[in-house]
């Protein structure tokens, strides 16, 4: 299942694949930064109780768990949490990642090390994400993270 509708994201959507794991976290923690002031969670109430419920688990684990457990929702790992979590719907899914970019944020959430740099190979990428309007990066986001999650 894919939101992305038009060529420019779904070029997107299929560049993002192809990067590893930890290149996938760190490009949606860039994401988030560049567009945080303009979303406006809109989830029905059943959406956030359960991306709440999940992201409180992952909250709750040490601070290396907390990283393993986004890898293992990313690379699509059977784990326990990458099993709830693909049972979530998509809007859950969505909420999961925004709570856990505001987390980073609040600092109770593993961080991307501030001295991170992209890899090369990401300057296309990232450029073809800056030229999407705010909602193709919102259909692109929720398109990559509908995937991830148990297999």
């Amino acid at each position: 299942m894919t939101f992305a509708t038009d060529e420019r994201t779904k070029k997107a959507v299929e560049q993002f694949r192809k990067f590893d794991v930890d290149t996938q976290l760190a490009l949606l923690w860039f994401g988030y930064l560049d567009i945080k002031e303009q979303l406006i969670p809109a989830n029905q109430t059943s959406a956030q109780d359960t991306a709440a419920a999940l992201y409180d688990q992952i909250k709750a684990l040490p601070k290396e768990q907390q990283l393993q457990a986004q890898r293992d929702i990313a690379s699509r790992a059977n784990s326990d949490i990458s099993r709830a979590y693909t049972a979530l719907s998509s809007s859950a899914k969505i909420d999961v990642w925004l709570r856990l970019a505001q987390g980073m944020e609040e600092g109770v959430v593993i961080q991307v090390p501030s001295n991170y740099k992209l890899p090369e190979n990401t300057n296309d990428f990232v450029n073809t994400i800056k030229g999407l309007e705010f909602e193709q990066r919102v259909d692109f986001t929720r398109s990559i993270v509908i995937e991830m999650g148990a297999k």
